[in-house]
């Protein structure tokens, strides 16, 4: 029993139907031995009473009952057996189309997405004429479903229509063949890599990194780990002047690392590609540096890009990982046209042109769709009178582990990888006065990668734009904690500005200092924040010990009430009255206790906007009076 167990627990989230298919089957067993002991003791009792008749010997009566009772138990238990087959497949299409329909990421979006196509994946695979009541019921089945036809067959030609179009999207072997001349990458991610890492750093003047170049090796490397079978064989930081130059390292420094790699190659390490972390490498440098090298260059662009198809697991995440892979195709054909070497290996013909045109047309089409139903969602958010708190920050901050410190949510995984998150997910949550709000989480935010590459996500972080309250996490335990907050506030600054949102006003930010659990002296840390004053605070906090989390809570549900403008009162309300049970449909309830002046009334506390005090005013007060 306890392994039965185990393995439904082990089967439950790939296969939905599982637990059903198993209880259906243990059913189908026990009926199965139900009619062999039935048949077997009907059969004998009517040869025993048929003896004169049939004057058998008891070893014939016993054998003959064995033979009938067996035959009567396969025909039942097979015939259940289909049927318990059929009813696991009918389940599992289901929740594969439903994977495929809606938005997996968002389990708002899950819950408002209709689902009419359920009846024709239910009928492919179950035929009630055969399991339940014969040919007549199958026939009433029917009946009852053509009614439904003629719209169902439309959405589904709809559904198949727009399930085709991505596939297309994402299965075009022309487009593929571009993308990994341009950019070396592919999509046998999980291929064993050999990376050398470079790391170029300007050593003065006005465009010299404020980061320190070890701290820029480092995430440099993270980025490289965060890619499975992809191993460092080589690490180093190599100061330039200035990272525009053709070759972008000068002549004698080129000479000096071409030396390093073909020394470690001699010496029998592996070497397949080597990653430049700068930005974009234009394609300029990437031909001269790969000539020197003998080995494929890569930028961070086309490493994040890398991690970025590997963790993409809606299509929403797929299509804009496609969509931010052109931009930089489109750059390095640019920057080949106009050097003066006019031959290269991503020389595009006329119709290798119109097919990146018109891929780029269709990805930004089925974005607009993703993002028209986005606005759809909040929308009924806003008519739920839900509060919304982003979670935003540098990648691998700590989002996800801050939400799930924050609601209790269980099924939330966290993973210590760059990029882990390309969806934004909603999470319900309860603030201390039993307000509930929605807790989005983001994806995360990275330096030296151009803004055009987080431009692609912009229909998922206009959750974040459009929120309440905006939460931004910190990792306290990074040495360059300061420079990714000055990033994180940057681009959503200009984010906001480019799609005209509203300004980051200091009133909608909470600032977190998350990760003190890693941080050797925690006392020390500095809590004020760009000399804000109090609004500005830093809550220190760790996720994973939940050091800080309530009073977080507590500064969360004051920032809501004061920006959705929400306030607490007291009520006197009759007991038992149609009053109690508009509060708990239409406000936050926090408590009710009995009035000690009048025994028939409530003294009930809630939080609730002006707009609902005012709409219960008109109903129970001006209306009595």
């Amino acid at each position: 029993m306890n392994d039965i167990r185990l393995l439904k627990d082990q089967q439950r989230e790939k296969h939905p139907g599982f637990d059903s298919y198993i209880e259906c089957m243990s059913r189908s067993l026990l009926t199965g031995l139900a009619t062999f002991s039935l048949g077997f003791a009907g059969v004998y009792f009517l040869q025993q009473i048929g003896q004169r008749y049939l004057p058998y010997t008891k070893k014939v009566n016993i054998l003959v009952a064995t033979l009938v009772a067996t035959g009567a138990a396969y025909k039942v238990t097979s015939d259940r057996t289909r049927a318990c087959q059929a009813r696991w497949m009918a389940v599992e299409e289901k929740y594969s189309v439903l994977q495929d329909a809606i938005e997996p990421a968002d389990p708002v979006v899950a819950a408002c997405q209709p689902l009419p196509q359920l009846h024709i994946c239910r009928d492919k695979f179950t035929d009630s004429s055969k399991y339940k009541g014969g040919k007549q019921a199958g026939k009433r089945y029917k009946a009852i479903a053509s009614t439904h036809d003629e719209s169902s067959e439309q959405d589904d030609e709809a559904f198949e229509d727009t399930m085709n179009n991505q596939s297309e999207l994402m299965e075009d072997r022309e487009y593929d063949s571009v993308a990994s001349s341009a950019m070396h990458v592919t999509k046998q991610i999980l291929n064993i890599q050999h990376v050398a890492i470079i790391q170029p750093y300007i050593k003065w003047g006005p465009r010299k990194n404020p980061t320190k170049p070890e701290l820029l090796l480092q995430e440099a490397e993270a980025l490289i780990r965060s890619l499975p079978r992809w191993n460092i064989e080589l690490s180093m930081k190599v100061p330039v002047e200035t990272l525009d130059k053709r070759q972008l390292f000068g002549s004698g420094k080129l000479e000096e690392l071409k030396g390093i790699i073909q020394a470690r190659q001699e010496t029998g390490t592996p070497l397949t590609c080597v990653f430049i972390s700068k930005g974009t490498l234009t394609y300029s440098q990437k031909q001269t540096l790969e000539q020197v090298f003998r080995l494929p260059v890569m930028d961070r662009y086309s490493v994040v890009v890398q991690i970025l198809r590997l963790h993409a697991v809606s299509m929403e995440a797929k299509l804009q990982v496609a969509l931010a892979e052109l931009p930089y195709i489109w750059s390095q054909v640019k920057d080949q046209e106009g050097s003066a070497k006019g031959s290269g290996r991503i020389f595009l013909s006329d119709s290798q042109r119109q097919m990146l045109q018109l891929r780029e047309r269709k990805l930004r089409n089925e974005l607009s769709t993703i993002r028209s139903h986005r606005e759809l969602l909040r929308n009924r958010r806003r008519q739920k009178n839900f509060p919304v708190v982003a979670v935003v920050g540098y990648t691998n901050a700590g989002k996800t582990s801050l939400i799930k410190a924050l609601t209790e949510e269980q099924s939330l995984q966290p993973r210590d990888q760059l990029f882990a998150t390309l969806d934004v997910t909603a999470h319900a949550g309860l603030l201390p006065c039993k307000l509930e709000v929605l807790y989005m989480d983001t994806v995360g935010f990275m330096a030296d990668i151009p803004t055009g590459l987080i431009e692609c996500f912009v229909a998922t972080l206009e959750d974040a734009m459009l929120a309440d309250v905006i939460v931004h996490v910190q990792d306290m335990a990074h040495e360059n904690c300061a420079e990714q907050r000055a990033h994180v506030e940057r681009t959503l600054g200009k984010l906001m500005q480019s799609n005209g949102e509203r300004a980051l006003s200091p009133d909608r930010i909470i600032n977190v200092g998350n990760k003190i659990d890693l941080v050797a002296f925690p006392a020390g840390l500095p809590v004020d924040c760009n000399d804000g004053g109090e609004e500005q605070r830093l809550h220190l906090i760790s996720s994973r010990t939940l050091v800080g989390v309530h009073e977080l809570l507590m500064e969360v549900e004051r920032r809501v009430l004061r920006v959705t403008g929400r306030q607490r009162i007291v009520i006197r309300v009759p007991m038992g009255g149609q009053e109690m049970a508009w509060l708990y449909k239409n406000a936050a309830v926090t408590e009710s206790a009995a009035d000690p002046k009048n025994a028939e009334r409530l003294l009930v506390s809630v939080v609730i906007t002006e707009a609902k005090l005012q709409q219960f005013r008109h109903l129970f007060i001006r209306n009595r009076s």
